[in-house]
């Protein structure tokens, strides 16, 4: 009942936000009588946290994994571009493995880092995983300012979130060409294109350009 119940929570929060949704809404989407939900969860904030913890250790702890992976592979001399494909090429893999279920978490993601008390509970799951790239980015780039490393991934997660987001405008803009949950297609080009823009804005220290 518990998953039925998250399952649920998580298509209706991703539709409508925090905001937008009843316990009441997501028992009569289950089946249930609303007041089953608090023997589970005692209010809406609850459950709209264990909706985000859920999968938020899945895909923390995978790309945790590669980080490091990556790292030891790379013995010690990371780039740009393995350590954004290490981060988002796994993140990703998730959302085209994973189903609809998966999708529906990451578009939840997505409406959720857009507002003050989302952004807290990206804070707490995402902050270590983040904070891992960002150091290997450094250690890519170790003559690039600090600021524009953390500009660059400001940007990187922007672009991931729209994406995560599908809301169809990209398949509107170019006429069906490109397909806003053709999540290969984004894999294919999305590290590639944020490791030239980190290249491009990183000012150098000591006059040598990043790699």
């Amino acid at each position: 009942m518990t998953e039925q119940i998250l399952d649920v929570a998580e298509l209706l929060f991703s539709q409508h936000g925090l905001y937008g949704v009843t316990l009441k809404d997501v028992a009569n989407r289950v089946g249930v009588h609303h007041t089953l939900l608090n023997y589970y969860f005692t209010d809406k904030q609850t459950l709209f946290d264990a909706v985000i913890a859920r999968r938020a250790d899945v895909t923390s702890g995978l790309r945790m994994q590669a980080l490091d992976e990556y790292e030891a592979a790379s013995g010690g001399k990371p780039t740009v571009e393995g350590a954004l494909h290490a981060f988002l090429d796994t993140d990703l893999d998730l959302y085209i493995q994973g189903g609809e279920n998966w999708k529906n978490y990451g578009a939840l993601g997505a409406l959720a880092s857009n507002t003050s008390y989302g952004a807290e509970l990206m804070d707490r799951h995402f902050d270590p995983v983040v904070l891992r790239l960002i150091d290997l980015l450094k250690k890519a780039m170790p003559e690039c300012a600090e600021e524009d490393i953390f500009w660059g991934y400001h940007f990187v997660t922007g672009a991931l979130m729209l994406t995560l987001a599908r809301t169809g405008r990209i398949d509107r803009l170019s006429g069906g060409l490109c397909q806003s949950d053709d999540y290969d297609a984004v894999k294919a080009r999305m590290a590639t294109f944020m490791a030239a823009g980190f290249r491009q804005i990183c000012k150098p220290r000591g006059g040598r350009k990043a790699r």
